[in-house]
């Protein structure tokens, strides 16, 4: 007789065969219920808290976005203004979290930078020990505040630039391009950058929320939490490709070497497309979407490289959509087109990942505090195919 779905006898979920489920990845697992993130990946839509992203892409600000995924709702206007003043408050780092990144070797990928900077600030908040709603808070704050003065100071430093202090009449995106390029940005830019961080700011349970949320399920601290989520992004299957894309399109160079590029590499095998494919979606990213008209307005505006860039990803992804791998429902993903809207903003490439980060730190937030409200230890398990009882020879008797 089958068994009927569930642990068997060594605690492996098996299915109505007795067989052990093994979900590699743990791909479409759900570990718990949430009330933050919808993706339906089949139509291609996403939700905050169950807003439209294209509507708060349209209508919304960052910091009223980082307030409705912490906080569950959109803030009145008071509410609003106090968290924005809160992070106000917050921007500026230590002396001695400037030391230390002035003591990092300056060829240091700047994601590690961060992670560095990250885990020293955990041990000098003031609230390191308050393990309360309250006191994750504002621990929260201190750190999506200070997330961006990392990033700017750690450009300046390795340029060999004078560090710009925070300016407290500037909202979160126009202070960060004003503390990295030494000047206050333009409207544009500025809305650019802030429409970037929103699309970033969440993403249901992938690898670095995931990651995050299991250090916190062990009930550690909030700060080791995002370091994990951190050193997660950094790898070149999440957070890094961004990167990767705009090496893509430096590979191929010219508008005219796209077709070559793709045939003689993609339709061989031969390299993997970057910014193509996602575990959740089957269909066109909804944030890819929003990016690929900021990266058309970035390069109308702006010509030059920019114009390049865009022209070259535009042929690419016309002739990959054309090709069979819609078919596997493989599609355009959100880091294909970030990249050039980065780039239009005078970032270097290897900055790409700390700008996920600045962003992405706010749906951790929201997921650890969300999970550790009914808390359990994640532990899943690895179905074992290895031998048992195998007899221990001593060292001397080994062939």
């Amino acid at each position: 007789m089958a068994r009927k779905v569930g642990p068997d006898e060594q605690g492996w979920c098996v299915d109505v065969s007795g067989e052990p489920i093994v979900n590699k990845g743990l791909r479409n697992v759900c570990v718990d219920e949430s009330k933050i993130c919808f993706i339906d990946g089949s139509s291609g839509r996403l939700f905050y808290r169950g807003y439209r992203i294209e509507d708060l892409a349209k209508y919304s600000c960052f910091e009223e976005t980082a307030y409705l995924l912490i906080y569950g709702k959109l803030p009145t206007r008071e509410e609003l203004n106090n968290f924005s003043d809160h992070l106000k408050e917050e921007r500026e780092l230590p002396d001695s979290a400037i030391r230390i990144l002035k003591l990092i070797q300056k060829d240091t990928n700047p994601i590690e930078v961060l992670r560095t900077v990250v885990s020293f600030l955990g041990t000098i908040d003031p609230d390191k020990h308050d393990r309360s709603r309250e006191g994750r808070h504002r621990k929260a704050i201190r750190l999506i505040a200070k997330i961006p003065t990392i990033i700017a100071y750690t450009y300046r430093i390795r340029n060999e630039l004078e560090l710009i202090s925070p300016d407290p009449t500037l909202n979160h995106a126009e202070n960060f391009l004003y503390m990295f390029h030494g000047e206050k940005p333009s409207s544009s830019s500025a809305k650019e950058l802030d429409l970037a961080l929103i699309l970033y700011a969440e993403h249901e349970n992938n690898a670095s929320a995931f990651a995050a949320v299991v250090i916190a399920s062990t009930l550690s601290d909030y700060y080791s939490a995002i370091v994990g989520g951190i050193g997660a992004l950094r790898g070149f299957l999440h957070g890094y490709a961004i990167v990767e894309a705009m090496n893509q399109f430096d590979e191929i160079g010219t508008p005219d070497n796209v077709e070559k590029w793709f045939n003689e590499g993609i339709l061989t095998g031969r390299r993997r497309l970057i910014g193509f494919g996602h575990r959740v979606y089957k269909t066109y990213d909804p944030r890819a979407k929003i990016f690929r008209e900021c990266a058309r307005k970035c390069a109308k505006e702006n010509g030059g490289n920019i114009r390049k860039y865009y022209e070259i990803a535009k042929k690419l992804e016309d002739i990959a959509l054309a090709s069979k791998l819609t078919e596997k429902g493989i599609y355009t993903n959100v880091d294909y087109w970030s990249g050039i809207v980065f780039y239009s903003l005078g970032i270097p490439p290897a900055f790409y990942c700390t700008l996920f980060a600045m962003a992405r730190v706010v749906g951790w937030t929201a997921h650890i505090l969300e999970y550790i409200e009914n808390n359990k230890i994640i532990r899943p398990r690895y179905y074992y195919k290895g031998e048992i009882e195998k007899k221990y020879i001593p060292i001397d008797e080994r062939g």
